[in-house]
């Protein structure tokens, strides 16, 4: 099982890992740490690999994911819900231990962040719709609304899509500032840092690790489409306050 860590995120009261694809069940275009419920995978698979993650990550905690619609929404999180009744937003806060917040992806950036003095946790989805509609800045207003402090928060940017596999529309050229490209390519995982930097979060880290370049580590939505098949698995990133 390949899980990426965040030295910025790891403290004794929280417990984070950016998951890949190997170490679960599922076959197919879904091998094997398949997270998505949404995807065509067999639920059973998913709901095993989804527990394989918990124990890796902590084996009290409820992994809960979003259900995830390229929004700028953040939710705070206050109980479970059940397996794909999760609300429709992108990010997420929590200052409830034993919560993990996960982000699902193959290709878009997950962010997850923590203020461990403050005992809170947060989580982002941010394609690049998303990432263009603020989803970043309200997971972390969602987590200032639970107590933490923007100038103590932590957040580590997970695998995702690079610049040099992101080849983009010229539509894009009238959304996001020039110093993103590179001919036609566009530069999500940096678009996002430079969000966060704009929010006032100063410890962010960048794990550069490319979805769509790395095949045997992690799934990506455009090498499946460039594939032409017909569906994706996604992997899981998640944190957790420790009970």
């Amino acid at each position: 099982m390949l899980v990426l860590t965040a030295p910025a995120l790891t403290s004794p009261r929280i417990a984070h890992g950016f998951f890949g694809r190997s170490g679960g069940v599922s076959k197919g275009i879904f091998a094997s740490l398949n997270c998505g419920p949404g995807s065509g995978d067999e639920r059973a698979d998913v709901i095993a690999n989804r527990k394989r993650v918990v124990e890796a990550l902590a084996p009290d905690a409820a992994l809960l994911t979003l259900y995830q619609v390229h929004s700028g929404e953040a939710v705070s999180v206050i109980a479970p819900w059940n397996l794909g009744e999760g609300p429709k937003a992108d990010a997420m806060a929590t200052n409830l231990p034993g919560l993990a917040l996960g982000i699902l992806t193959a290709d878009c950036v997950p962010v997850l962040f923590s203020d461990a003095e403050a005992g809170v946790i947060g989580a982002a989805h941010a394609g690049w719709k998303g990432a263009l509609g603020g989803v970043t800045d309200q997971a972390i207003a969602a987590m200032e609304g639970l107590g933490a402090r923007r100038e103590r928060i932590a957040a580590a940017i997970g695998p995702c899509i690079s610049q040099a596999n992101y080849e983009v529309g010229p539509e894009f050229r009238d959304r996001f500032p020039q110093s993103f490209f590179e001919g036609r390519h566009f530069d999500l995982e940096g678009y996002v840092a430079e969000r966060l930097s704009a929010a006032r979060v100063e410890n962010v880290t960048r794990l550069r690790a490319c979805t769509y370049a790395r095949e045997a580590d992690f799934f990506s939505y455009r090498r499946a489409t460039h594939r032409r098949e017909n569906d994706y698995g996604r992997q899981v990133s998640a944190i957790v306050l420790r009970t």
